[in-house]
């Protein structure tokens, strides 16, 4: 599991020929770019899309944490007035 984007680049993109692969992420603050060999690009693949599933539930969780957190204030100002 990793984040980043994985893009095939051209030396020469008129005629698309030359092409490579390129792993672009941010981690730490600092962005990095790394080659990709050809033969590596089906496993990272892999490791990108589970690393944008994990984001999505994470997000969820926060999503419904934050919603959770507004129903309990709620209910403590709720019981402050009764």
């Amino acid at each position: 599991m990793r984040p980043g984007t994985l893009t095939k680049q051209y030396k020469d993109r008129s005629s698309q020929t030359g092409g490579y692969y390129q792993l672009s992420y941010t981690h730490k603050m600092k962005s990095r770019t790394e080659y990709v060999r050809a033969e590596n690009v089906d496993r990272l693949s892999a490791e990108l899309d589970q690393y944008k599933h994990w984001r999505k539930l994470m997000e969820r969780w926060v999503d419904l944490s934050i919603e959770l957190s507004w129903e309990k204030i709620a209910e403590l100002k709720t019981k402050k007035f009764d």
